[in-house]
């Protein structure tokens, strides 16, 4: 099955809490979509690294945490599988 939407805005979605990914889940999607899928989350963790938040503020230090953490396990998640299913990414 395609990717419906923007891989990008899944991606960030993703890290936003709104989506997860979970090995179910990555079952409908063939192997170009699992690696447009990587690709984003790759891009997306990286914009989520270079953000800098106050140095005061702890909500947004905890917030830019959490969203690190999310993209993280997806990402984990997504390598995880594909090596399971022997696709390469």
């Amino acid at each position: 099955m395609a990717i419906t939407g923007n891989p990008l805005a899944i991606a960030r979605e993703i890290g936003d809490g709104f989506h997860s990914l979970t090995t179910t889940s990555l079952k409908r999607y063939t192997p170009a979509d699992l690696k447009t899928i990587n690709i984003s989350l790759q891009q997306v963790l990286r914009d989520a690294r270079g953000e800098t938040p106050p140095p005061g503020d702890a909500e947004a230090i905890r917030k830019k945490n959490l969203r690190l953490q999310r993209l993280n396990t997806a990402v984990l998640t997504l390598a995880n599988y594909c090596r399971q299913q022997r696709i390469p990414i």
